[in-house]
């Protein structure tokens, strides 16, 4: 049988596993801090973010599916006669897998999505246990969402960050089999105003 089908199969195999009726958890995502930060070379942001894997995801990381995460970042300014204008859109993608061998967690951030040839230029981190590596995910501390060349210090903006679960890189068979389950939904987000320097 060729590699392709065994693997076809043993995701449908995992994916109708991990769909066996069981209790249906609301995977609630919070945004209880969220900080903007402006300095000689850009506007920062910093965020906690309280959340817990509901198990049956939990449970996919520890059959060997990684998870991938996209916090996002928008910064509008606002105007009176038309629509807000958008400034920067920046987004961090993260990689969260069980190494089976090592018994450890990996984390791999980048700015980019993490395509199908690889991992592409992305940081690393190792943890030993799987709460240590959600950490790392649930504290995003000053990150650069935009240039301080594109702010105007008299305008006022607005900043949303959104943060989800990014199923649509599951594997394809997995994707169908959790569409419209709420304990794959997580999903979070907020927004904040950067008042004119003026006025702070």
């Amino acid at each position: 049988m060729p590699a392709t089908l065994r693997r076809r199969r043993w995701l449908a195999g995992l994916a109708l596993t991990l769909l066996l009726p069981t209790t249906v958890v609301t995977a609630a995502v919070e945004v209880p801090q969220m900080r903007l930060e402006r300095s000689d070379d850009g506007l920062y942001l910093s965020a906690a973010l309280a959340f817990d894997l509901p198990p049956l995801v939990e449970d996919a990381l520890y059959k060997g599916i990684p998870l991938f995460f996209v916090a996002e970042a928008r910064v509008l300014r606002e105007r009176w006669y038309w629509t807000d204008q958008r400034v920067a859109v920046v987004q961090r993608h993260m990689r969260l897998a069980y190494q089976p061998l090592t018994r450890r967690w990996r984390l791999n951030v980048s700015p980019q999505p993490f395509g199908t040839a690889g991992l592409g230029v992305a940081l690393s981190q190792n943890f030993e246990e799987l709460n240590e590596a959600l950490d790392a995910i649930r504290r995003i501390s000053r990150w650069r969402i935009a240039d301080i060349a594109l702010l105007d210090p008299e305008q006022r903006y607005t900043v949303g960050f959104d943060f989800r679960l990014d199923t649509s890189q599951l594997p394809r068979p997995l994707q169908m089999g959790i569409a419209g389950r709420s304990d794959w939904s997580l999903s979070a987000d907020r927004t904040l105003q950067l008042p004119p320097e003026s006025g702070r």
